[in-house]
């Protein structure tokens, strides 16, 4: 008597599967998505205006402020804040220097697996000067 073919496990085992991940996806992509049905009116020019003047009265943050806001949203290393911020070593090792001495901020040294480490956080009076 000849043997049972099984060979179509092996289609439902390779091909099914991993197509039963892709069309969603694909569907998904092809579907239009919510913010096309409830995309807003495009603003009126009296919207524009007043959204000019709340604009002018916030006030302009200094660089000490942008490095402490920074710090808040969980930044904690001179290579991320600079790379947000964008600005030069020199000008940021001023910065926090300054923010150190004026007790914003604490430095933390760490072992690390790749050496010593070194992480910024913000302090108590940092948060109050920041959020005042």
């Amino acid at each position: 008597m000849e043997d049972p073919n099984f060979s179509w496990i092996y289609l439902i085992i390779f091909l099914a599967i991993p197509l039963a991940r892709i069309i969603p996806r694909i569907l998904a992509k092809r579907r239009p998505s919510v913010d096309e049905y409830t995309r807003p009116e495009p603003f009126q020019e009296s919207q524009n205006t007043q959204w000019s003047a709340k604009q002018e009265s916030v006030k302009p943050q200094t660089k000490d402020m942008q490095v402490l806001g920074i710090m808040h949203q969980g930044a904690n290393t001179f290579d991320k804040i600079q790379r947000t911020l964008k600005m030069d070593s020199k000008e940021l090792d001023s910065i926090l220097q300054d923010l150190e001495k004026r007790d914003l901020i604490k430095v933390i040294q760490k072992q690390g697996m790749f050496g010593p480490k070194v992480e910024l956080y913000s302090t108590d009076k940092g948060f109050k000067e920041y959020y005042s």
